[in-house]
């Protein structure tokens, strides 16, 4: 079903050179992982098939039609995967279900699985026991002990900076790091994720701690069914409470300080461009894991998920470059390929009402009123000032579509994305 003209008629154009001054992020968590978690760099000879047989095999799996451009020839990823979003169908892949060490993209089920658990407004004061555990070289947004956060910075800090810290006090929030994992092991099994064992909820390197592209994705498409998880995916930068300061005279300020998005599809950086329509989803790097990356853009009313995991390590922002290459690839096949597979449901769901579906709160996000607004898209005093910077999937696209006719052609229909917006 076509998307409404309207949609069709915009502009998909996005400016970079303003933010290569975000070149100096650091991407993610660093760890040092036992020599026995280092995985082979040979995919197994069979792998699950959830999803189609197809996707089991090792090796690319793509299915040209006539007219179809073939896939990017300079891939190094050992694993990737190039889904339509709405449709759950999967336009091509490559070694989908090889379990891999996921990195700081396993964020994506962490958040998943706990947004849904507190208002915006909740608050929080770190203790010493919030932060024990934390590993070695982790990526820290800043969180001190003693000081007091929201949950809305708490979000901020695990999307922006991939904030390890950030993660361990939600997980504290969430009665403990174990109760997290499990609650997160839960949910990977309720998506169909069989690829996924959780062992630490940050996506730090552990031993057993495993993913794969295919999994990644469904986490990614769960995660976008919820309107907090798409607002922070696409923030590309925020302000962030600062550590309480005493002056000589005894009076106490706080100042913020900025945070910018590690996406470097969403924010940019020297060599590599904003994507045109990307809205997010998670980044990460680990030692073991190399870099692992799931993407979400949208053009010309068509919406791509991309995850790449693991491409060749001695080639700076690699991951996102071949994200980037896959997702052109997948624009412009997208109705000239047959499917390989198919993104899965969660065991749950069922039909849904169309304006349930349409209406971008599918998993709820708590009550607090702070959610309402955007954060991709607030005033620049109020701390985010990525405003149109990401440039998100166009606003109404899915949700014009949620009619009758649209939840019989598609498996598991999407709700409204991130708006796109103006640069401030």
């Amino acid at each position: 079903m076509p998307a409404p003209k309207k949609a069709l008629r915009r502009s998909l154009t996005v400016t970079s050179a303003a933010l290569t001054a975000l070149a100096l992020l650091s991407p993610t968590a660093l760890a040092a992982p036992s020599p026995s978690t280092s995985p082979s760099a040979t995919p197994p000879a069979s792998m699950s098939g959830v999803g189609g047989a197809r996707l089991g095999k090792p090796g690319t799996q793509v299915d040209l039609a006539g007219g179809a451009p073939v896939l990017p020839k300079d891939l190094t990823a050992r694993s990737w995967i190039v889904a339509d979003a709405e449709s759950g169908d999967v336009l091509a892949a490559h070694n989908a279900h090889w379990e891999l060490a996921p990195a700081s993209t396993l964020k994506m089920l962490f958040a998943d699985t706990l947004l849904p658990k507190w208002p915006k407004t909740t608050k929080r004061k770190v203790q010493v026991s919030d932060l024990a555990g934390i590993g070695s070289g982790s990526s820290m947004v800043g969180i001190k002990e003693e000081e007091t956060y929201t949950v809305h910075d708490l979000w901020l800090g695990v999307f922006l900076r991939s904030g390890n810290d950030a993660v361990h006090v939600l997980s504290a929030m969430n009665d403990g790091v174990e109760k997290t994992v499990a609650d997160m092991n839960a949910h990977a099994k309720e998506l169909q994720a069989g690829d996924t064992t959780v062992v630490s909820p940050d996506g730090y390197d552990m031993p057993g701690q495993v993913s794969s592209a295919y999994d990644l994705t469904l986490f990614a498409r769960s995660g976008l069914q919820k309107k907090d998880f798409r607002e922070y995916a696409s923030t590309v930068r925020a302000k962030f409470p600062g550590e309480t300061k005493k002056d000589k005279k005894g009076k106490t300020s706080r100042e913020p300080f900025e945070i910018q998005n590690t996406n470097r599809l969403l924010a940019g950086d020297t060599d590599v461009e904003v994507y045109p329509g990307i809205a997010g989803v998670k980044n990460g790097y680990t030692t073991n894991a190399g870099n692992t990356f799931t993407g979400v853009a949208e053009q010309g009313g068509k919406v791509l998920l991309v995850t790449v995991m693991h491409p060749a390590e001695d080639k700076h922002n690699e991951v996102y470059k071949e994200t980037a290459r896959l997702f052109d690839w997948g624009f412009r096949a997208a109705g000239k390929v047959r499917p390989v597979g198919e993104l899965v449901r969660p065991r749950s769901a069922t039909a849904a009402s169309p304006s349930a579906e349409a209406s971008g709160e599918a998993g709820g996000t708590g009550k607090g009123g702070a959610g309402t607004k955007p954060v991709a898209g607030a005033a620049a005093g109020d701390g985010a000032g990525g405003a149109g910077v990401a440039a998100g999937i166009a606003a109404g696209v899915l949700a014009l579509l949620a009619g009758g006719a649209f939840l019989i052609n598609r498996k598991w229909p999407l709700p409204d994305l991130v708006r796109r917006r103006t640069r401030p």
